[in-house]
């Protein structure tokens, strides 16, 4: 059945919303695709729903080619599953929780891996019934501190998940690629770009994991590639460490006056005048930056921990975050500094005259990780725990040691791959979809196994893959959209045709009623504008907003027997008989 405009739910808006900073926030509110109900979260109008429900179907079709069948879950979810797995406390105030009348505990679900899991432990029990791939396209929720970009970081949105389980790890691995090439053929059939990365697993947990990011420089990550072919997420990239050197024989550390050098900047500076310095002179490489951070557990303790990375580097929020994870990072507080004297600000290090300052087992107690580069025999200047002194000649693994290295710092172009294909490019990408092996993290958790065909019990491996779809519909009104409006893709456009009858009199619209049921019954769904008394200038505005690529304009030439055909993609327009329309847009 046609579908008319002048009966359709939707008003169009002319100014951009105010809360609105992105392209595809403003338009789909302008267009009338969606409406806000509250921060981060939406309501999905007629077009709106078009539009996702034919995304969902691109999804659903290359799901079913890859094996996987459809289920669906609860948005609320009882507190257990998640306990048992940890996560009721890891996701920390992310997780949105809530009792009912009887006091029992129950979130709204990020995700639905216990779910997943506890639903084939009830119906499987044989290596028979394995492999499995299921999936849901369903509603999660995120209590987003900062909901923002309209539905590209929302706290409900709609995601696609899909799981595996295999009785072995030759079995996970090729779930996996079934799931990896299904992903591809999904993002080419949308026409959107994207690079294959190695990303961090975070607190899903398992080993193998990519992301699919669309390069783009309003992406909010930063991946790395080499032209060797390597690629990762900051967060995953790991760091070329040097060999360890040496050091018998080599002189003492050595404490030197240093007021006021509370930068590295200033340190170098200082240094260069005070210390015998190699050729050259010294440089920010050469001395060691101690950062103080807060780490806020799931079970909320507080700890306060200390990153040591060369002077040249910062600490990377999102790499220290994912070092620590799923511990909430951040800068400590003059606070947290006061309830550690031994702190000295601006001339922290891991050692002083009287030896070791930092490590679980030094007088502190506080903890300290290393940046990889800080190897065994490499020696550095940093801060000699007392005001106004720092350190030369202070040597890792002879004067200090740490309890354990982190990948924290920040990731610079031209730092080596770390599978040797060269040197790295930074570029910035939007998250687009997630794949993981998660392994048996989940299962053991939980239980899950199975009989061999030895008859003895194994525990399940599992794989986990996810695709954002609101956020891939987001992003595709960001990338098929101009000044004017939308223009959305054919593959997922909320109709195939937009049939625009304007001029006085009934030639237009009754040409355009007529069209309009010869492309229903050729198999293309139509849009009408059949709206009364609205002049041409509004319509073809709100044609151009709307972003239905295919538009067939009914006005001045239909006494003539003559339509416009107008392609929103091109640009391009054409008067054609119309006699001839039908034909030319079913072809």
């Amino acid at each position: 059945m046609v579908t008319r405009l002048s009966q359709l739910f939707v008003r169009t808006l002319r100014e951009d919303p105010a809360d609105a900073e992105v392209r595809s926030h403003k338009l789909l509110v302008r267009a009338g695709y969606i409406r806000r109900q509250a921060p981060g979260i939406f309501a999905w109008l007629p077009l709106g729903l078009r539009v996702k429900t034919r995304l969902e179907q691109i999804v659903r079709e290359e799901m079913a080619a890859a094996g996987a069948q459809e289920v669906h879950f609860p948005a609320m979810m009882p507190r257990e599953p998640y306990e048992a797995t940890g996560r009721w406390d890891e996701y920390g105030e992310a997780l949105l929780r809530l009792k009912d009348r009887h006091g029992a505990d129950y979130l709204l679900a990020p995700t639905h891996e216990e779910a997943f899991t506890l639903l084939v432990k009830d119906l499987f029990s044989s290596y028979k019934d394995l492999p499995l791939s299921i999936y849901q396209i369903q509603d999660k929720y995120r209590d987003e501190a900062r909901p923002r970009a309209g539905l590209l970081r929302g706290r409900e949105f709609t995601m696609k998940d899909a799981y595996s389980f295999d009785v072995d790890d030759a079995g996970l691995d090729a779930s996996y690629e079934a799931q990896r090439a299904a992903y591809e053929r999904i993002f080419t059939r949308l026409g959107i770009e994207y690079v294959i990365v190695k990303a961090d697993a975070g607190a899903m947990g398992g080993s193998r994991s990519e992301e699919f990011l669309h390069p783009t420089e309003v992406g909010e990550d930063t991946f790395v590639r080499s032209d060797g072919g390597y690629a990762a997420n900051v967060e995953a990239f790991t760091t070329v460490a040097p060999e360890p050197t040496p050091f018998e024989g080599k002189p003492a550390p050595v404490v030197f006056d240093s007021p006021g050098t509370t930068t590295i900047a200033t340190l170098v500076a200082h240094a260069n005048e005070a210390v015998p310095a190699p050729a050259g002179g010294w440089t920010a490489a050469d001395t060691l930056k101690n950062v103080v951070l807060a780490l806020t557990h799931p079970d909320h303790t507080r700890e306060i921990v200390v990153v040591g990375v060369p002077g040249d580097r910062d600490v990377d929020a999102k790499r220290v975050e994912a070092a620590f994870s799923p511990a909430e990072v951040e800068p400590a507080t003059p606070e947290d500094l006061a309830k550690h004297p031994g702190l000295v600000r601006g001339f922290i290090g891991p050692w002083s005259g009287s030896g070791p300052v930092l490590g679980e087992e030094s007088a502190t107690g506080i903890r300290y990780f290393l940046d990889p580069r800080v190897a065994e025999g490499t020696t550095w200047i940093t801060g000699a725990n007392e005001a106004d002194k720092h350190v030369s000649g202070l040597i890792a693994g002879r004067d200090f040691t740490a309890d354990g290295t982190v990948e924290a710092a920040t990731v610079v172009e031209g730092d080596p791959a770390p599978d040797g294909s060269g040197p790295v490019r930074l570029a910035r990408g939007m998250e687009i979809g997630h794949i993981f092996q998660l392994g048996r993290k989940y299962a053991e958790a939980l239980d899950l196994k199975v009989l061999d065909q030895n008859g003895k019990l194994v525990t399940v491996t599992m794989g986990s893959y996810g695709i954002g779809v609101t956020r891939v519909l987001a992003l595709i009104a960001e990338l098929f959209s101009d000044d004017k409006g939308l223009i959305w893709p054919e593959a997922i456009a909320p109709y195939d045709v937009h049939v625009v009858a304007t001029g006085k009199g009934t030639d237009a619209l009754d040409l355009g009623e007529e069209l309009s049921a010869q492309l229903e019954a050729a198999g293309r769904e139509v849009l009408f504008d059949d709206r009364p008394k609205v002049s041409p200038g509004v319509k073809f505005g709100d044609a151009e907003l709307l972003g239905v690529p295919q538009l067939l304009v009914v006005g001045r030439g239909a006494a003539e027997g003559n339509v416009e055909l107008w392609d929103r993609r091109t640009g391009e327009r054409e008067v054609v008989p119309a006699a001839e329309a039908v034909a030319r847009l079913t072809r």
